[in-house]
C-alpha cells in the first residue's frame, strides 16, 4: 500500500471549511480507496452509485440524505445529476442550523460534464484534483518504472510489465466501451478510440483540430466536441498557449498531452521501459510526463506553454504567488543554455527557469537558469 498523506491531509483540511468537498480524477486512480480511509478515520456514511440498490434509492435523494449527520461520502457521484440541487438545499439547511454534516463527492468527470454541478452548488463546494500516483508518494527512485507504467495503482504496481500493460490496454477499451456510456456520452467508442490513438500521436505536439477532422471525416465542430469529452474525464490536457504583446508572432493553438504516461505508451504500443528508450516519441513522453508530475507537485494558479513563429519557445509558464516560473523539458542529463532559453527569460520576464532532466545532479546553467533533476519535482 501506497501511502498518500498529502492528498489526504488536504481533503481533511476541505471537510473542516467547506460543506462540500469534490473529489475528481479519472476512474481507478484511487479516489475510492483514500475516501474509504478517511471514511474510516470518522465513521462516514458510504454510498456507491454504481450500486443498482443505492441508485435505486437516490431517485429521492433527499429522503436519503436528510436524516444523515456526520461525514457522507458519494462515489461516482456524477451519475446522480439529481444530487445536487438537493446538497444545495441540505447544506443552506445545515447553515441555518449549525447542523455538522460534510459531503465528499468522488467524481470520474470534471464538473463542465455534469449538468448542473457548478450552478448548483456554486460558493459552497471545493474542487481537489487527484491523478494517479505522484513522484513523492511512490519515492524518487522509482521515476523510471513511474514514467514507464504511469500513475494508475493497478498499473504501477503490477507484478511485472507485461501484467501492467495488459491493465491499461484493458483500462483503455472499459473506459469507452463502458465507463463514458454511464456519462451519457452517445458517441461510438471506435470513433473516440481513433482519436485517442492520434491524440497519442501528437503528445506534445500542437493541436489542428481541423486536420484532426479530416483524418477521421468529423467535422471540426464534432472534433473539438470529442475532445472536450477526453478532457472532462481526465485523459488529456489542452496545455493553451501564452500570449503576450511583445512584438513577435506567437503561436495561438493549442498542445495536446495524454495525462498519463502509461496509457500513452500502451496507446503507441510501447511494452516497457526498454522499448520505450528506443521509441521515437520518447522525447515526447518524457516532457509529457514531467509537465503531469510538475502541476500535481506545484498547483500553479495558471499554467501555459509558449512559442514563437520564429522558433523561440517554453515547455511551461507556471504562474504561482505572481511569480513566473518557466520549464524546458530535457532528456538529455547534461542540459545546455540555449538561445530559445534567453528569449524566454527575457521576452516572458521569468523569476527563475527550471531544466528538468533525468540525471542525478542540479546545478546552475545560468544566472536564474537551474538544471534540475526530475527525482527532485517534489521540491518545487
Amino acid at each position: 500500500m501506497i501511502s498518500r498523506n498529502s492528498l489526504k491531509e488536504e481533503i481533511r483540511r476541505s471537510l473542516i471549511h467547506n460543506p462540500v468537498t469534490a473529489l475528481l480524477g479519472p476512474r481507478q486512480c484511487g479516489k475510492t480507496t483514500l475516501a474509504r480511509q478517511i471514511g474510516d478515520e470518522s465513521e462516514a456514511t458510504f454510498f456507491d452509485m454504481q450500486d443498482p440498490e443505492v441508485a435505486a434509492a437516490f431517485r429521492n435523494p433527499k429522503l436519503v440524505l436528510a436524516p444523515l449527520e456526520g461525514l457522507i461520502i458519494l462515489d461516482e457521484a456524477q451519475l446522480v445529476p439529481a444530487l445536487y440541487p438537493v446538497l444545495r438545499v441540505l447544506v443552506d439547511d445545515d447553515r441555518r442550523t449549525r447542523k455538522n454534516r460534510r459531503f465528499l463527492l468522488l467524481g470520474s468527470a470534471a464538473p463542465e460534464l455534469v449538468t448542473g454541478i457548478s450552478e448548483s452548488l456554486a460558493g459552497r463546494i471545493h474542487l481537489i484534483p487527484m491523478q494517479g500516483f505522484r513522484l513523492d508518494e511512490t519515492g524518487t527512485e522509482t521515476l523510471k518504472r513511474l514514467w514507464s507504467r504511469g500513475g494508475f495503482p493497478d498499473s504501477f504496481l503490477a507484478p511485472d510489465d507485461p501484467q501492467s500493460l495488459s491493465w491499461r490496454k484493458d483500462f483503455v477499451e472499459t473506459f469507452l466501451l463502458r465507463d463514458l456510456p454511464q456519462y451519457g456520452v452517445r458517441i461510438p467508442a471506435t470513433e473516440l478510440r481513433r482519436l485517442w490513438m492520434m491524440c497519442a500521436h501528437l503528445h506534445g505536439k500542437l493541436l489542428n483540430v481541423s486536420e484532426l477532422g479530416h483524418s477521421l471525416n468529423r467535422s471540426r465542430t464534432a472534433i473539438a466536441n470529442h475532445l472536450d469529452i477526453l478532457e472532462d474525464s481526465f485523459v488529456i490536457r489542452r496545455l493553451q498557449p501564452w500570449f503576450e504583446n511583445i512584438g513577435k508572432r506567437q503561436r495561438k493553438s493549442p498542445k495536446i498531452y495524454l495525462r498519463d504516461s502509461g496509457v500513452l505508451h500502451a496507446l503507441l504500443g510501447i511494452p516497457d521501459d526498454a522499448a520505450l528508450s528506443l521509441h521515437p516519441s520518447v522525447g515526447a513522453s518524457w516532457e509529457g510526463f514531467v509537465l503531469e508530475q510538475i502541476l500535481a507537485h506545484l498547483r500553479p494558479d495558471q499554467a501555459f506553454f509558449w512559442q514563437t513563429q520564429s522558433g523561440a519557445e517554453l515547455d511551461l509558464l507556471a504562474i504561482t504567488d505572481g511569480k513566473r516560473i518557466g520549464f524546458e523539458m530535457k532528456l538529455s542529463e547534461s542540459p545546455r543554455t540555449t538561445k530559445s532559453m534567453r528569449i524566454a527569460m527575457q521576452d516572458l520576464h521569468l523569476d527563475h527557469l527550471y531544466v528538468l532532466h533525468p540525471g542525478e545532479l542540479r546545478f546552475a546553467l545560468d544566472d536564474h537558469i537551474t538544471a534540475l533533476p526530475a527525482r527532485e519535482i517534489p521540491s518545487l
